[in-house]
């Protein structure tokens, strides 16, 4: 089973023959569970009172338990011990998640894997390391042509980075892909340790498909040295084109934010009431902490607003009310932190920026995709000052309310800010409309809402009018051939059934790209009439090349028995025969690839997608029929002499096959090979406007070679022209 091809929506509970289940939390083997990648949730299940918590996924492959890492999931436990899974569609083919019958106690605490046991080192590797200082694992984009690859380097002990002789670490935040000179840039995961931690282990992710642990690594030992730098047993990763990346080890900087040309001073209040609202100047930003029960403090500027909630001690609420401000406001369970502190007491300070998307600008949110970038919301902070624990206790939802016109055709991404850039680690979009969306995060820190939409492609108004041109061309003299084959008497023995078929498949697949290209811009915001669209095209296009395989195959029958066409046709292959052939092998390439990637379908341009080798589910049968094609014409030139060395009679009969065989031939370089032409474009103008006519112009080239060069049609024209013209004269 591939729980990729399951569309889910919402929440679900498990049952095996009637038994209440649960998704395991401990490593499940491989080809278990009906599937080749079992999944299972690495951080044991919550308790009741944990309410709604989101676990991470992990693939089992390759002897390492998460080998594959799948986007994260929420998870409930209800009061009569049983689990809710809001599941969501895997990133790799094929897995799927994996049930086992319940036995756990939810009012026990959750199930946390034993931490890998550290090695006695008898040297200490803060002063026993290799030196590793390559530049191009820095944190900048590399050319295509010098992707590196850690899994063929030989792994020994320990290592500290360096950067052009500068001290650097792994990236503990999530990285782009195509970054550190490689395809899939490598970090740690869960931080960096403090000299006092010792060793510790470190899993090792990879982004790809947005998801920033797509690939999961084998584990890595790290320690921190007194001198502020940190040494590295490193090991092969599980993924060619994957590199440890590396990035400079900088001091950390704080930036005053200033409102107008003033600085945002802090000034700490004091008040002795249980709930109080002080009254601040416009210029104030207020942190208090000074109260032992519960304070709440506004402040409120031109560029800034701020809030700030406090639970002390001797706090009675269960809950407390949401925070607001006027773009945003903030869900936090303040007193489930204060809680698993030991003073019993928390802070969250609020912030919303009116202004500063100017500055952290939606460029810096690095996607492999090339796509215009929109700030949609104001950017926010919020932080737990004045609290020694702040592990969450539920994930963080912020409601964000959109500043600027909403598309609906655009992808919406709850970002944070990560030292230099914005990304997705951590953050996911719970609810959205035209009016706000629902951001949920596991973690505190800068937040923002971008959306991401298809960037219109450059247009070449030139280009534009040829291709125009040129397909309305052929479409003509498509339709000018159809009219002829089914209207024209033609000589006995002739088979027109592919070549009609031909005509019909291209015809209507040449008009329905050009329908598609001049609306597009109505076509594209409706994604599933979009993927409909390309799955169509794809089904004309294999079906003119089947049909072309077709006719090579009758011409070698036509040849093998010369003497017999006619009969041997009407034997072997009826029209009927070949019709079911023609366009059942495309239906089922093109239903085998619907069910294989569904979401193959639908490109900018309502085409196959490139992305992921989709692109072969065309290209793949094409290349298959061409290379049998020429297999066919060798063999039919190899029959041909035979037969003219050996045959003396029917002498017409023979010239009128060597005509059909250098026209089919023809045909099949115009037709077939000029596909192969898309192969070598690689944006040259030249080729590109090459391609385009010679595919355009399909229906002229049929119409020329089977219908202008062929005599006896050419007869029946000039009565037929004749016929009108008189007709034209008598009127």
């Amino acid at each position: 089973m591939c729980d990729t091809n399951v569309t889910w929506s919402g929440w679900y509970r498990l049952f095996i023959d009637g038994l209440s289940a649960q998704i395991p939390d401990t490593c499940v083997e491989v080809y278990s569970c009906s599937t080749d990648i079992p999944l299972w949730i690495p951080d044991g299940h919550p308790t009741v009172e944990d309410g709604v918590v989101t676990r991470d996924v992990c693939g089992h492959w390759d002897n390492y338990c998460c080998y594959y890492g799948s986007f994260p999931i929420k998870v409930k436990a209800c009061p009569d011990n049983y689990y809710v899974y809001e599941l969501v569609r895997p990133t790799v083919y094929c897995s799927g998640y994996c049930a086992d019958v319940n036995i756990s106690n939810t009012s026990s605490t959750a199930v946390t894997p034993a931490p890998i046991s550290t090695v006695n080192l008898s040297v200490d590797p803060c002063y026993n390391y290799t030196v590793l200082d390559e530049p191009w694992r820095a944190n900048i984009s590399q050319p295509s042509n010098s992707y590196k690859c850690d899994i063929s380097v030989s792994w020994s002990g320990w290592y500290r980075l360096f950067i052009n002789s500068l001290s650097a670490q792994i990236p503990d935040t999530c990285i782009a892909n195509y970054h550190c000179g490689t395809v899939v840039p490598l970090w740690i995961r869960g931080g960096h340790p403090k000299v006092e931690d010792g060793v510790v282990t470190r899993d090792v992710c990879g982004q790809w498909n947005n998801y920033c642990c797509y690939y999961r690594s084998f584990p890595i030992k790290v320690k921190a040295c007194p001198g502020n730098y940190y040494v590295y047993e490193l090991v092969s990763p599980t993924i060619c084109n994957s590199t440890y990346c590396a990035v400079s080890l900088q001091p950390v900087t704080f930036t005053t934010i200033t409102n107008s040309s003033s600085t945002v001073p802090l000034k700490p209040v004091t008040s002795t009431s249980s709930t109080s609202s002080t009254s601040i100047g416009e210029d104030d930003v207020v942190l208090d902490f000074s109260l032992q029960t519960v304070t709440s403090t506004t402040s409120t500027s031109s560029l800034t607003e701020g809030l700030v909630f406090m639970v002390g001690p001797n706090a009675t609420l269960d809950t407390i009310s949401r925070l607001d401000t006027t773009n945003s406001s903030v869900d936090i369970d303040l007193i489930g932190i204060a809680k698993n502190n030991n003073e019993r007491s928390a802070a969250v300070a609020f912030m919303s920026f009116n202004t500063m998307e100017n500055l952290l600008k939606p460029d810096f949110f690095n996607t492999s995709n090339d796509t215009i970038k929109t700030m949609m919301s104001t950017v926010i902070s919020a932080t737990l000052p004045k609290t020694t624990n702040t592990k969450l206790t539920k994930p963080v939802n912020f409601t964000l309310k959109h500043i600027r016109e909403f598309d609906p055709s655009g992808s919406l991404s709850c970002v944070y800010w990560n030292i230099s850039e914005w990304i997705v680690d951590g953050c996911s979009v719970l609810v959205t409309n035209s009016s706000y969306t629902v951001c949920s995060c596991v973690h505190l820190s800068t937040f923002a809402l971008i959306m991401q939409t298809s960037r219109p492609p450059e247009s070449n108004s030139l280009l534009d009018v040829l291709n125009l041109v040129c397909v309305i061309v052929g479409l003509v003299f498509f339709s000018l051939a159809l009219l002829t084959f089914a209207l024209c008497r033609w000589s006995p023995g002739v088979n027109n059934v592919a070549r009609i078929n031909i005509c019909i498949s291209l015809l209507l697949a040449h008009l329905l790209f050009l329908l598609t290209q001049q609306f597009l811009s109505l076509i594209r915001p409706h994604q599933v009439l979009c993927a409909v669209i390309s799955g169509v095209l794809h089904f004309l296009f294999l079906s003119g090349f089947v049909w072309m395989f077709i006719e090579a195959v009758l011409l070698f029958i036509c040849v093998k028995n010369l003497s017999q066409i006619s009969s041997k046709k009407r034997e072997v292959l009826s029209s009927r025969y070949l019709c079911v052939i023609g366009y059942t092998v495309a239906l089922v390439v093109v239903r085998v690839s619907v069910g294989l990637v569904p979401e193959g379908y639908g490109s900018e341009q309502c085409w196959i997608k490139m992305d992921k080798g989709f692109i072969w589910s065309f290209l793949g049968p094409v290349c298959v029929i061409l290379a049998l094609n020429i297999i066919l014409f060798i063999n039919i030139f190899i029959s041909l002499n035979s037969t003219l060395k050996k045959l003396n009679a029917e002498v017409s009969q023979m010239k009128q096959t060597k005509i059909m065989v250098f026209k089919t031939l023809a045909q099949f370089v115009v037709l077939g090979c000029s596909w192969i032409l898309g192969f070598f474009i690689n944006g040259s103008k030249e080729l590109e406007i090459l391609f385009l006519i010679l595919n355009s112009q399909q229906g002229t080239f049929i119409f020329l070679v089977y219908c202008v060069l062929n005599n006896e049609i050419r007869q029946q024209y000039r009565k037929i022209i004749g016929s009108l013209c008189s007709r034209l004269k008598q009127h």
